[in-house]
């Protein structure tokens, strides 16, 4: 007798990291409204929070798609952040916005993991559309 297993269709997640609630808020009304229910939107507020949403998220059989997260924040930094994420989920897509980029961290942390692209603070709301697009279509 074979007994059949169902498998969870689970849902494809955007992970929002910034240390601004007013940031995290208006990205994701931004995403959300382009993309609609086609993913659900995950916010944190610092590293070990999303860390944390990560894992529950994944442990529930759902998947992180893309991480958006801040550079500067503290406790640890989103380009530490993406590199400890990245060394567990190769495959999450990362995107990092900044109101400060050193080109040649930028360019560094680009080689390490994949990195899709670095938006400007204040974002244009449409490079933060193509952004997410493009990381979903790789």
């Amino acid at each position: 007798m074979e007994i059949l297993t169902e498998k969870k269709n689970g849902k494809k997640g955007i992970l929002f990291v910034d240390d601004e609630s007013i940031i995290l808020l208006s990205m994701k009304s931004q995403v959300k409204h382009h993309f609609g229910e086609k993913f659900k939107y995950l916010t944190a507020e610092n590293a070990k929070e999303a860390w944390d949403l990560i894992l529950e998220f994944e442990e529930e059989g759902n998947s992180v798609a893309v991480i958006i997260s801040d550079w500067a924040m503290p406790g640890m930094n989103g380009d530490e952040f993406l590199r400890k994420v990245h060394k567990r989920f190769p495959s999450i897509e990362k995107v990092i916005i900044t109101g400060f980029a050193d080109e040649i961290l930028l360019e560094a942390l680009e080689k390490e993991i994949g990195l899709i692209t670095c938006l400007k603070k204040p974002w244009d709301e449409k490079e933060l559309i193509t952004a997410i697009s493009q990381a979903i279509e790789v």
